[in-house]
């Protein structure tokens, strides 16, 4: 669920190539930020509070180390730096703070990442430095009979 202007909006479970996709997008994010300590990484679980009051939970989120010191037990009183998700959701985001939005769409096979250019590597050098991997590896894999 999340709050929305004051509505509680009742989120059906996403797909399960949705969450796959997801589900890597978070691991090749988290294997680069927690060794090189840049900052949190988490799945749609986490809750974030926006500067409008609203309540969402995006697929994938990051923020900063020195935004977010230590990780609470509830929600999360800020718009993270980097969020993936509907667009809809993205731009909801933009407009509370988040600084970069990845669309991913695994039925067409594309990513859009706004506020950054894009291209056939995933990369995020104002929040992520060096941190980069091919698009393709965000699908997931096919496993045909031999």
């Amino acid at each position: 669920m999340e709050l929305i202007n004051g509505n509680i909006l009742v989120m059906r479970p996403s797909g399960y190539m949705s969450e796959e996709v997801a589900s890597e997008l978070v691991r090749q994010l988290a294997n680069w930020v927690r060794p090189r300590r840049l900052g949190r990484v988490t799945g749609s679980g986490a809750g974030f509070v926006l500067p409008n009051a609203d309540v969402r939970a995006p697929d994938v989120s990051f923020v900063r180390a020195e935004r977010l010191r230590r990780s609470p037990l509830g929600f999360v009183e800020l718009a993270p730096d980097l969020v993936a998700d509907l667009r809809r959701k993205i731009d909801s985001f933009l407009e509370q703070g988040t600084r970069v939005g990845i669309l991913v769409d695994p039925e067409q096979r594309w990513v859009e990442v706004r506020r950054v250019g894009d291209g056939d590597v995933l990369a995020v050098p104002e929040l992520l430095p060096g941190w980069a991997f091919p698009i393709a590896d965000l699908w997931p894999p096919l496993f045909e009979p031999p």
